[in-house]
């Protein structure tokens, strides 16, 4: 079962952004409307470009964290495989 999802967006000064959430057109619409993070605040609008289905909020902040401690081009290698097997989200 989906506990919920890490994500990445882009925002509009084309930086990533990861965090994770239970719903997350809600938390997509969120950021856009700034209500977000802080960091997204000032760099809307975001788009979501990889997300990944989790099962346990253990799991989303270990990911999180994993993937926020990435250099860009290691998160942009993910984007970029995660929108050939999937598309354009």
């Amino acid at each position: 079962m989906t506990y919920g999802y890490v994500y990445m967006l882009r925002c509009s000064d084309n930086s990533l952004y990861t965090g994770w959430c239970k719903n997350i057109d809600d938390r997509l619409n969120k950021h856009n409307s700034g209500l977000g993070a802080k960091y997204t605040r000032s760099r809307r609008p975001c788009k979501l470009v990889f997300f990944k289905e989790i099962n346990s909020k253990s799991e989303a902040l270990k990911l999180e964290i994993k993937l926020k401690n990435l250099k860009k081009e290691y998160k942009e290698n993910i984007v970029r495989n995660f929108q050939n097997k999937n598309g354009a989200i």
